[in-house]
């Protein structure tokens, strides 16, 4: 058995990788960028975060001071696991208390802090049902910063290909500086409305760089991304050839009435950090 203490120790390890360490496929694309880039400006940001994240992991701190709100995938095999929610919910108290990182998590309504950023449905935590022989355990500590920019659209099914992409760019051209860019552009298309925004948050998680296999939708995430760079936000907002490192796209099927869509933006600080628990 997989026990509490276990995954108590995975889930602090896992916080604290992901909010010090950047994962090689985001540094690559950040330093492409800065190769690609032209507008002075855009190469001073870029130059800026490369740098913030260099000290980062040099000083062994966290690389934004918003730590972020604590979102958890778990890929469940056939294992035998001990109070999974409850030594999740431990390790990210011992991560708030020993890292440290800033407490973010409140009350909606009276903005109380728990101080632990652990809270009534927080962190929510999505199980996927796998055949294999382990728990995978993935934390994305999701910044609000960019949080607070996502969208939902219920689009007609009449609407297609070029409505969605149509709807992707808007928002994310919406947003313009406030996700701190460049970003990754996480993009749900189908299911249901909750089930597109968390597959765009999901979508998140795909390397850089690395296109979908369907060759459909990869060609759809590289006609998006190419838009959005084509706005001249630039990093930071502040103008450049780059807006977005990348567009990824994961799709379930849906109602024949329905064509939802759910964009879920994250900052140019793409944390996610995953571990394999055997039993």
């Amino acid at each position: 058995m997989i026990s509490q203490d276990t995954i108590k120790e995975a889930v602090y390890e896992l916080y604290k990788e992901a909010v010090i360490n950047l994962s090689e496929d985001m540094k690559k694309s950040l330093e492409d960028a800065l190769k690609n880039e032209t507008h002075e400006l855009g190469k001073l940001n870029i130059k800026a975060i490369l740098k913030n994240i260099e000290i980062a992991e040099e000083k062994g701190i966290p690389m934004c001071q918003d730590t972020g709100l604590p979102v958890i995938f778990i890929k469940l095999g056939n294992v035998e696991v001990e109070n999974l929610r409850k030594g999740i919910e431990e390790g990210i108290i011992k991560a708030t208390k020993e890292i440290p990182i800033r407490p973010n998590i409140v009350d909606p309504i009276t903005r109380e802090n728990t101080n632990i950023n652990v809270g009534t449905a927080i962190p929510p935590i999505d199980i996927e049902l796998i055949d294999e022989d382990y728990l995978e355990i993935t934390i994305l500590p999701k910044g609000f910063g960019s949080e607070n920019n996502n969208a939902l659209k219920m689009a007609l099914p009449a609407e297609g290909i070029e409505g969605i992409k149509k709807f992707v760019v808007e928002s994310v051209l919406k947003a313009k500086g406030k996700p701190c860019p460049p970003t990754v552009v996480g993009v749900g298309i189908g299911g249901t409305s909750d089930l597109a925004l968390k597959l765009g948050k999901k979508a998140l998680l795909g390397e850089i760089g690395k296109r979908n296999p369907n060759p459909t939708i990869a060609n759809l995430e590289k006609e998006i991304m190419d838009e959005i760079n084509a706005s001249g936000i630039g990093p930071m907002g502040l103008g450049g050839k780059t807006t977005t490192l990348d567009v990824k796209i994961l799709k379930a099927h849906t109602h024949t009435a329905g064509l939802p869509v759910g964009v879920c933006i994250q900052c140019w600080a793409n944390r996610h950090a995953t571990t394999k628990i055997y039993d």
